[in-house]
C-alpha cells in the first residue's frame, strides 16, 4: 500500500530514531504524511514497524534507537471484511 507513496522499496537515512525516520520520510515523501501516523504522532493502528526483524510498533516503537547499522521494515496492512 506504501509504494503508492514512496517509489523505492529501498532507501537510507541518518535518522537516529523510528520516530526521525518517520519524520525524514515524510519531508522526501510528502504524499506519506498522516498515512503512518495520526494527528497526535502515534503510529496509526494498522502500522508495523520492524527493527532488524523485531516488531518494535507497541514497545518503544517511536523512540526506539537506530544507532549502527539496522535495517528497518514498515508495514501498513490492510483491514477488510
Amino acid at each position: 500500500m506504501l509504494r503508492e507513496f514512496v517509489p523505492t522499496t529501498s532507501l537510507r537515512s541518518d535518522a537516529v530514531t523510528v520516530g526521525g525516520l518517520l519524520d525524514d520520510l515524510e519531508r522526501r515523501f510528502p504524499r506519506l504524511k498522516w498515512k503512518l501516523r495520526d494527528e497526535a504522532g502515534a503510529l496509526r493502528r494498522y502500522v508495523h514497524v520492524f527493527v532488524d526483524g523485531v516488531n518494535v510498533t507497541r514497545g518503544t516503537a517511536l523512540a526506539t534507537p537506530l544507532d549502527g547499522t539496522h535495517s528497518v521494515e514498515i508495514l501498513h496492512s490492510i483491514a477488510g471484511g
